[in-house]
This record gives C-alpha cells, sequence and structure tokens, in this order.
C-alpha cells in the first residue's frame, strides 16, 4: 500500500469525520515535538491506509499562521497564510477563534478517525492543548442537519484540483491548500417553524430533489445567491467543500461543521463578506438568521512532500 501523493482535500469524504483543534504548548520542547510528528504525519497515514484499505480512510494537517512563525522562524510561508479576522456584519458576525493545529479525519468507520485521533493524541499530549473536537456524519444522502443537500456548488472533480490546491502563483507551497474552518449551531426549533416552501426560499433550492428555484421564485437573500464569489470580470470562484452534519440532540445540539479548501483564500473570505456584511446589491444571508458560526480559523494544509521535510 503506497500513499497517494496529492493531498487529501480532494479525497472521497467518506462517512464518518473527525475534526481537531489544537493549541501548541509555550515552550521549546513543545516545538520540537510537533516538528517531529509533522515529518512523520505521512507515515502515520500510510500505515493506517494499510491497516484499512477498504474504508477510504484519508487524513491531513493544516497549521495556522502563528504556528507557522514558530515553527518554522524566519522561514517562507504561504501568501495568504494569516490569522483570521472577525468579519462583522449588521446583524451577524464570522467570528475569528484561536487554532495552531488543524486535523480533518475521514473515513467510513468512525471507530477507525478514532483510532487515528487516538494516535494523534499520545504523540502530541505533552506537547499540545485541546481547543476542540468535533464527530461529523454523513447525514442521510449527504445533506445538512437542515435538510438540505450540502455542497452543491462543488466543482466536479475534474476542476476541483484548479480550485483546491495552489499551483505556480506560490511555487514553494504548491499543491498545498487553505482550509477555513468554522463551526455552526442551528436554531432547529426556529428552523422546523417554517414550512418547507419557506426553508427553500432561504436556501434557494427545493428541499426533496436539490433543484434550484427559478429567479422568480428565489429571494435575493437565498444562501445559494449570496455565498458566491466572482472574479474581476464576473465569473464565478469556487472552493472545494466538506461540510459534515453533528448533533447531541439530548443538548438540543443541531450543527454544521464548515470547512472549505481554497487555491486562495481571497476566495473564501469573499463568500463570508458577501454573507455577513452584503454582497454586491447589499443582500445578505438568510440562513445567518438560523446558522450561528462559534468558531473561525484559517490553516494552510501542506503537500506531503512539504510536511515530510518541515524541520528542514
Amino acid at each position: 500500500m503506497t500513499l497517494d501523493r496529492t493531498p487529501p482535500v480532494i479525497a472521497y469524504p467518506g462517512k464518518s469525520a473527525l475534526f481537531i483543534t489544537l493549541g501548541i504548548q509555550d515552550n521549546d520542547a513543545a516545538i520540537a515535538r510537533v516538528l517531529e510528528f509533522i515529518t512523520g504525519f505521512s507515515a502515520l497515514i500510510r500505515s493506517m491506509q494499510g491497516r484499512f484499505h477498504d474504508e477510504n480512510f484519508n487524513a491531513l494537517m493544516g497549521i495556522g499562521a502563528d504556528a507557522w512563525d514558530r515553527l518554522r522562524p524566519g522561514k517562507p510561508k504561504p501568501k495568504e497564510l494569516v490569522p483570521f479576522t472577525e468579519i462583522k456584519g449588521a446583524k451577524h458576525t464570522a467570528v475569528a477563534t484561536p487554532g495552531d493545529l488543524f486535523f480533518h479525519i475521514r473515513a467510513d468507520r468512525q471507530d477507525i478517525c478514532y483510532e487515528m485521533a487516538a494516535m494523534i493524541h499520545e504523540l502530541l499530549a505533552e506537547a499540545t492543548y485541546s481547543i476542540d473536537e468535533v464527530n461529523g456524519f454523513r447525514y442521510l444522502d449527504g445533506r445538512a442537519i437542515i435538510g438540505f443537500v450540502d455542497g452543491t456548488e462543488n466543482p466536479d472533480d475534474i476542476t476541483r484540483t484548479d480550485y483546491a490546491l495552489v499551483g505556480d502563483e506560490d511555487p514553494l507551497f504548491r499543491n498545498g491548500s487553505y482550509a477555513f474552518t468554522q463551526k455552526y449551531l442551528h436554531n432547529m426549533q426556529a428552523w422546523r417553524q417554517l414550512s418547507v416552501e419557506e426553508q427553500e426560499k432561504v436556501i434557494g433550492r427545493r428541499r426533496f430533489n436539490d433543484i434550484e428555484l427559478s429567479d422568480e421564485e428565489k429571494p435575493q437573500t437565498a444562501h445559494s445567491n449570496v455565498s458566491k464569489a466572482y472574479d474581476a470580470e464576473g465569473n464565478e470562484l469556487k472552493i472545494v467543500r466538506a461540510n459534515v452534519a453533528f448533533a447531541q440532540p439530548s443538548k438540543n445540539e443541531y450543527g454544521t461543521f464548515f470547512i472549505g479548501y481554497a487555491r486562495s483564500f481571497a476566495v473564501t473570505r469573499q463568500m463570508l463578506q458577501h454573507m455577513f456584511t452584503g454582497n454586491a446589491e447589499g443582500h445578505v444571508d438568510r440562513l445567518l438568521d438560523f446558522s450561528t458560526p462559534v468558531s473561525g480559523s484559517l490553516y494552510f494544509i501542506p503537500a506531503p512532500d512539504l510536511l515530510d521535510e518541515f524541520d528542514s
């Protein structure tokens, strides 16, 4: 079993997912331990893929801007890797929260995600501290917990690499990717009070078959209208979404873990600005009346070759 050297940001999403956000302890020993872990991360993935080769296992690691500076002081870093700053609209805010290391673990079985997470903890326990951990799952036929198909606007398999992976514009970091994460909590009580037709107008698509509403039916504030980015010529730009649902019904917690992989974070940020502060016509995303982000962080996912030599 050999490791696919293409970053798994464009890989099969799996039926289960685990998202882990860590901070790095403030001492030299912690930095040394994390560097050792990073350079061995590809080998860890190979081991897991060898053990569970039929379960669509893959995993990736992202590094935040502050952590990058601590781990590789004085060395180049990706052009757009900076700490995420909040986007505050008149009514809603895309909050900014800390994170040094981020792990996205995927497989068709939750116990395999746990196995990987347990090894990460064993190897990094003395060097890091936990910030957040989210267990996600594929809900029904790929729907968000609010009942609509998620990821409809993802690019197709042919163009996905072009939108997700850095190219010649930043040659030292080619085949890496910018990962932006947000943990959304949904007000399901308010959402369920809407009729299906009202929900469809919030999203901009049919709930049952995912068909987009006509221009006559779709409000300007619909999520599918507002959450888009464009280049200077007006062409739509895309990112690769790998969102999953999470929930603890007994605690009345229902959410979506949003993660967008992009060749350029400027594309993702433009989408967020349109959603939270308004697009060119001044419309904000109606879905935010029912969905509140409680986290927001930016990471860079290095290509495997760079991970292997990260301490050099």
